[in-house]
């Protein structure tokens, strides 16, 4: 087994103790990772004068791959988002976010007759979103015109709308799946969704065997919610992804448990999806399943797929069997005996 450098950005709020459950667990798999530690988020802005200091940028460009907890983003001022920092600084264009069903979750969706909290005839929920991750909503351009009168510029291009497209069309024949959902709103955005929309279809032409859908971003969260299966792949832009993905986290228990990953062409960063919780940060109660499914998605990605494929297992035994169970989906267990009971499914 190789033995792998990978920078770790633990985050704040309760990001150092979902990390420290995720490397439990991954060193439990058998996985061997020197993880390099990089400091992110306020604290380092107060520390080192920068949230994203270029050590950390140094660091992951290094390694090629890093894992990061949540960085948390100040609401009307302050820092940019790190996140969206980290990729568009490292190019990392895909973000990926698998959403599938968890034995044993129960969700409004999923659970009950017709009429009683479910709907018929839904199973398993098993969908991808891929969507773009530099530009669009997200470059940041944003500026007050005279006073009361703010502007932001949505920038799509043809390099970024064609290589977003060819991945989820590549990566849907890798991993099976029958379709691709082009999602858009170029019925009002002729010009610029218009020409992620032209990307999709050429994408499609090339890749004749996956089924091609055409939708509209409201259309779209719509069906996500009457059947969500038949969309199989989701491509989409910055912002649409982004506010689709926490709806398909919804629909399987919430955005403690889905994994994320920000994928260039050399390098990634995987991370979970939720926020810092500061109410709950330090008291040993956050679910860090999401960033254990990121370390999935982070193994397989360096080719270690047994190591994947056992704490994968493990983490579906927990759940399947209900050994441990976190606040967040009901149940009364602390970080440490979920870390603990998912170390011992893995025996």
């Amino acid at each position: 087994m190789a033995k792998h450098t990978v920078t770790l950005i633990p985050g704040v709020g309760i990001g150092p103790e979902v990390a420290n459950c995720m490397c439990e667990v991954v060193a439990a798999a058998g996985a061997e990772i020197d993880w390099e530690v990089q400091e992110a988020g306020a604290e380092a802005a107060v520390k080192r004068g920068s949230p994203l200091p270029k050590e950390v940028l140094d660091s992951v460009r290094k390694n090629k791959i890093a894992i990061k907890g949540p960085t948390g983003t100040p609401i009307g001022g302050g820092h940019r988002s790190i996140n969206v920092q980290l990729r568009q600084a490292l190019d990392l264009y895909v973000s990926l976010r698998p959403v599938k069903s968890l034995p044993g979750v129960s969700t409004p969706f999923t659970v009950g007759p017709a009429g009683k909290g479910g709907a018929p005839g839904q199973g398993a929920i098993d969908l991808v979103i891929v969507r773009e991750n530099t530009e669009g909503m997200y470059t940041g351009i944003e500026h007050t015109l005279v006073p009361g009168v703010t502007e932001a510029i949505k920038v799509v291009t043809e390099k970024a709308s064609t290589r977003i497209n060819e991945f989820a069309f590549e990566y849907a024949e890798k991993m099976g799946y029958p379709r691709v959902t082009i999602v858009h709103k170029a019925n009002i955005m002729k010009v610029t969704d218009g020409l992620f929309l032209e990307c999709g279809r050429a994408a499609a032409r090339r890749h004749p065997k996956t089924e091609a859908v055409e939708m509209i971003v409201d259309a779209c969260a719509m069906n996500l919610v009457r059947n969500p299966n038949r969309l199989g792949v989701v491509v989409t832009l910055n912002l649409y992804g982004d506010i689709l993905s926490d709806l398909c986290a919804g629909l399987v228990g919430g955005l403690g448990i889905v994994p994320g990953a920000n994928i260039g062409s050399d390098t990634a960063v995987f991370e979970a999806v939720h926020g810092s919780a500061p109410d709950i940060a330090g008291k040993g109660l956050a679910n860090p399943t999401a960033l254990i499914q990121s370390a999935v998605m982070m193994l397989d990605h360096m080719s270690e797929h047994e190591c994947a494929r056992r704490v994968e297992r493990a983490l579906r035994d927990v759940y399947e069997k209900g050994t441990a169970r976190t606040g967040d989906l009901g149940g009364k267990s602390t970080s440490r005996e979920f870390t603990d009971a998912i170390k011992a499914a893995m025996k």
